[in-house]
């Protein structure tokens, strides 16, 4: 493998459910290790990487029934900090110097975000972990990754999942499903595809933001994709 990177800088987009393993719910902490790994390879090659998390394996604001929608989001928000707290954590156990900022203040366990202090963490070669996407009711956590994308100007949202890329069906109820190789964000909108919801697709496609859409199962998907390896689904 070339491990020469294609990229200089990268949001990386890591759902929860990608953080809860085989569990699929709550945290595996030796998968979020195994992560850690991986990013950490990317960083010894001189990236600079900031994540951005979901936190779907704690709580869901969308399907929480008859709660009302900005307090359910709250309740999001905050599990996205749980597992940026446990993302900053494995960094740090492989040797990655870590900072989490939050969009909602919470002094005593994280910085609040700023904008230019989280670019200069990225310039002194720290992995920067954002926590409570937006800090805003009804906006999820891609729209989240793609706002702090276009802030600290990155080249690329790597959008970790658990399917190998983009298809035009869902390829664990329909066999037949077939991969796109590559899409416009357009026809993300048009065909209703579900990379991302229409707020955060709509922002990329307006900031010219490219995604790459690909499997977590192996980390290390990670390194190939910060290679330039031809895995999963590119959105540009």
């Amino acid at each position: 493998m070339c491990m020469k990177p294609i990229y200089k800088r990268v949001l990386l987009k890591l759902s929860g459910e990608a953080l809860a393993g085989a569990k699929g719910s709550g945290l595996d902490f030796d998968k979020v290790v195994e992560v850690c790994e991986s990013i950490k390879k990317c960083v010894d090659m001189g990236v600079e990487i900031a994540i951005v998390v979901g936190g779907g394996n704690f709580w869901r604001g969308r399907s929480s029934g008859k709660m009302d929608r900005t307090r359910a989001d709250h309740m999001g928000m905050l599990a996205t900090s749980i597992n940026a707290l446990a993302v900053a954590d494995g960094l740090e156990q492989v040797g990655v110097t870590a900072r989490v900022q939050t969009a909602i203040e919470m002094r005593q366990i994280a910085e609040p975000y700023i904008r230019n202090k989280a670019v200069r963490h990225l310039e002194k070669g720290r992995v920067v972990v954002f926590g409570c996407g937006t800090g805003n009711p009804f906006f999820s956590t891609d729209t989240a990754a793609a706002l702090r994308a276009a802030e600290i100007d990155a080249d690329v949202i790597f959008k970790a999942t658990n399917v190998d890329g983009v298809y035009d069906s869902d390829p664990k109820k329909n066999p037949d499903a077939v991969k796109f190789d590559t899409l416009s964000h357009l026809d993300v909108l048009q065909k209703e595809l579900h990379v991302m919801d229409s707020t955060a697709a709509s922002l990329c496609m307006d900031n010219g933001i490219e995604i790459l859409v690909f499997n977590l199962e192996n980390p290390d998907n990670i390194v190939r994709a910060m290679v330039g390896e031809n895995i999963g689904t590119v959105v540009k």
